[in-house]
């Protein structure tokens, strides 16, 4: 306290000559500015211009002496706080009172007051500002702290870095939300988590400050809102996917490989109800609400002949009676050029229908396959894939038991695929012994393609004579011989290939693919020879016209030509339509046949599927404890799902579809019929009567295989259908397109008719030959450049890749 005491003493004296000489300076000032003007006036300066030189240094002078008095009054002050600020410490003691008692009396009542008045001025101020700042009584000092930060902060900000501290806050709350998914340590998570939750809090409400402040709230909030909708939306559209459980349940049993064609088949059905739309809603419908009513012309009329047994249920079965004469089929289609109160043009809508059916199954297709080679063709690493598939598996949010068995089986069955890969890219075989194999399995291979395509043609051959000595005196194998044998090839030629490739030793992936191109192969030598046999038949259809038309033309003239008396008082000759001849139709008859083969294909598959699935597990699970050997590991055992042999029934299906939809409009409908029972009857029967694949294996991920065969098929099935309509003439009683020489004039009528002459012009010179074909030369240009540019790409990834690999 001592030592407290004399520094005090020692810093008032020293104050006390800092005022002494502060007040000598004044007086030194005071008298040199006398002597000054003494001197000036005996020198006798009395012009005005010296008068008003010293009046300027006069004004400057006391500017100063103001200026530093203002400034030496607020070091003044300041020093005065400061001596107050230690004379409070030292007042706790009773020396440090009585020191202050004198001190007081010493400097004055006067000064004291002063000072006193200004603490409490100072004093009342800071309280307001609080008072102001307090948000009711409830912030601590550090929040005011931290707002009278954020408001300082903000203030010095520019419109620029405002915007870029936003876009800092977004990035960090997008961070928080992905940091779950990063491949980091968890220490570094939780230090990324606290100081990305630090940066948000506070900065977040330093931007929502001020007038936006609700502005920015309601940003906020609907952000969150449109993110959870978004994350609701998503699970929605994936709840809405069709059969997408059922398809999952598959694949954890029975791997990719058989839940590729559930896939497939699935997407084969969306295909086909596009195609039903369009045929339904711009051709069946316009015509069965607007064209003309049933009887009223022959057309679409059942012949008189024919009434009796037009309901009965094997004429109808036979896609004859009134299902023949029906909007299911093309002869019933009025040539009319606008029909109803619309002006609906049914032979146009009729056949852009037919082309846009075709045009958007190609854009499909290939749209698919573009897409599936983008998602292949980023390159699959095989580095660590046991242990990425041992570690990064199972699902942590699965809450339902069915749900992890599935996932259980799914992982297990995704390690039985990568097991087998690792043993098949290990494998050396005798390569002398395999080649001698694979050729002697490709030799009867082609025989029995040789020798199926012969069956076929024979069996057409067949019917056709049967045709001509009228299908009402045979029986009813004679009558469907053509479409049974074709299922019952199309049934047991894939499992007589199936037997065959046993010899090749391939692996299984490249085994379905064998499998596949020869059944594609059968299939397409059956259909082929088929449509061959129908363009014979379609011969003996136009020939028989003409005849008819001939014999209709002598008919017409002897009801028209009779003489009758002046007296005489008969009706008018009325012909009922039913009573009128009528040509054969061949358009309609190249749609029964399609519709007839659709038909018994799908009972033969649904057939095959109770008797060789499910009759075949019932005796195995049931007779196996009574039996001589195990049925189980034995003969017969469980069957496995067939995929190749269902892969190709789907697409020469679909095949069929788009080769005879021009013909029978009903084909889309009953194709998406077949599908939609397929998927639950197939799905049924693959989980209760069939087992797994002995040698599970991986399949593509992009079906590009499967699509690139669908691809063929749709260009091959589009050939015949071509062809009928641009060389063959229509019949000339039955069809939108009666009367014309081709089918196609319904075009150029419509040119000429609704749209004006130089449109027409147009069209005529863009269609031309000339032109056309080296558009499509340039065509074929365009596409080789891409793919040997797409070639390259490839080549140069892969060479980075590499070059990635040997630099880690």
């Amino acid at each position: 306290d001592e030592d407290e005491v004399s520094t005090f003493h020692e810093e008032h004296e020293q104050e006390r000559h800092r005022r002494k000489r502060r007040d000598g300076d004044r007086e030194k000032r005071r008298r040199g500015n006398g002597r000054r003007k003494g001197a000036s006036k005996e020198a006798g300066e009395g012009e005005e211009e010296l008068q008003a030189r010293l009046e300027k240094r006069e004004r400057g002078r006391r500017r100063k002496t103001k200026n530093d008095q203002e400034t030496r009054g607020r070091e003044r002050d300041e020093e005065e706080q400061e001596v107050k600020i230690k004379r409070g410490k030292m007042a706790k003691t009773g020396k440090n009172i009585k020191n202050e008692k004198t001190r007081k009396t010493e400097e004055g009542e006067g000064e004291a007051e002063e000072r006193i008045a200004k603490g409490k001025k100072k004093h009342e101020r800071a309280k307001k500002e609080e008072e102001k700042e307090d948000d009711g009584g409830k912030r601590t000092v550090k929040d005011k702290k931290q707002d009278v930060k954020k408001k300082k902060h903000k203030k010095s900000l520019s419109p620029e870095e405002l915007e870029k501290l936003k876009e800092a806050v977004d990035e960090r709350k997008k961070l928080i939300q992905s940091l779950r998914g990063k491949p980091w340590p968890m220490k570094k998570k939780l230090v990324t988590l606290r100081e990305s939750q630090e940066f948000v809090e506070k900065y977040e409400g330093a931007l929502g400050k001020g007038k936006g402040r609700k502005l920015y709230a309601y940003k906020v909030m609907m952000t969150k809102k449109w993110m959870k909708f978004q994350r609701d939306f998503e699970n929605f559209k994936t709840a809405c996917i069709p059969w997408e459980m059922k398809i999952k349940e598959i694949e954890s049993h029975f791997g990719s490989s058989v839940a590729s064609y559930f896939i497939f088949l699935r997407w084969m059905y969306g295909i086909n109800m596009i195609l039903f739309g369009l045929t339904f809603g711009l051709v069946m419908v316009p015509e069965a609400l607007m064209g003309r009513p049933y009887g009223s012309i022959p057309r679409k009329t059942v012949p008189r002949a024919e009434e009796a047994s037009a309901m009965d249920f094997a004429v109808l079965w036979d896609c004859g009676g009134y299902a023949q004469y029906s909007v299911l089929f093309y002869g019933y289609y009025n040539n009319q050029r606008a029909i109803g109160w619309l002006k609906f043009r049914m032979p146009l809508s009729y056949f852009l229908v037919g082309v846009g059916t075709v045009a958007y199954s190609y854009m499909v297709v290939i749209r698919t396959m573009a897409r599936n080679a983008n998602e292949s063709g980023v390159g699959d690493d095989n580095s660590f894939n046991f242990s990425w598939k041992m570690f990064t598996s199972w699902d942590y949010l699965i809450g339902n038991p069915e749900t992890a068995d599935n996932k259980f089986a799914s992982i297990t069955t995704c390690f039985k695929e990568a097991i087998l890969e690792e043993q098949e890219s290990r494998k050396d075989d005798n390569i002398h012994l395999t080649r001698f194999l694979r050729v002697l399995a490709n030799f009867l291979v082609l025989c029995c393609l040789a020798g199926s395509g012969y069956l076929i043609y024979f069996v057409v051959r067949r019917s056709q004579k049967f045709a001509l000595d009228g299908l009402e005196n045979h029986t009813w194998w004679e009558r469907n011989e053509v479409n049974m044998v074709m299922s019952l090839l199309g049934m047991f030629c894939p499992m007589l290939f199936d037997v065959i490739s046993t010899l090749e030793n391939y692996h299984p992936r490249v085994a379905l693919q064998w499998q596949l191109g020869r059944i594609f192969a059968l299939f397409l030598g059956n259909l082929y020879t088929f449509i061959i046999a129908l363009m014979d038949e379609i011969n003996l259809k136009r020939e028989e016209e003409k005849i008819i038309k001939f014999n209709i033309t002598m008919w017409e003239a002897s009801l028209y030509n009779g003489t009758l008396s002046e007296n005489s008082t008969a009706p008018p000759i009325t012909i009922q339509p039913a009573d009128v001849p009528r040509g054969p139709c061949w358009e309609t008859m190249v749609g029964q046949e399609f519709v007839r083969l659709i038909i018994s294909d799908t009972m033969t598959t649904y057939i095959t599927l109770l008797i060789g699935d499910f009759l075949r597990a019932v005796l195995v699970r049931f007779l196996n404890y009574c039996w001589c050997w195990d049925l189980e590991a034995g003969f017969p055992s469980y069957s496995e799902f067939d995929v190749s042999g269902n892969v190709l029934g789907l697409i020469f299906n679909q095949g069929m579809i788009w080769m005879g939809a021009f013909y029978a409009p009903c084909l889309p409908a009953l194709n998406v019929l077949r599908l939609h029972v397929s998927m639950y009857l197939q799905c049924w029967a693959v989980m209760c009567c069939n087992v797994p694949q002995e040698r599970v294996f991986k399949a593509s991920g992009s079906n590009n295989f499967y699509m690139a065969m669908l691809l063929v098929i749709l260009f091959l099935s589009t050939l015949p259908a071509i062809y009928t309509i641009v060389t063959i003439p229509p019949s000339f009683d039955c069809g939108p397109f009666s009367g014309k020489k081709r089918m196609f004039d319904v075009i150029h009528e419509t040119l000429e008719s609704d749209f004006p002459a130089w449109f027409s012009k147009v069209f005529s010179y863009a269609s031309n030959p000339g032109l056309v074909l080296p558009f499509i030369l340039l065509m074929v240009l365009a596409i080789y450049y891409l793919q040997s540019t797409s070639k390259s790409y490839k080549e140069a990834n892969v060479e980075l890749k590499k070059k990635l690999q040997a630099v880690n």
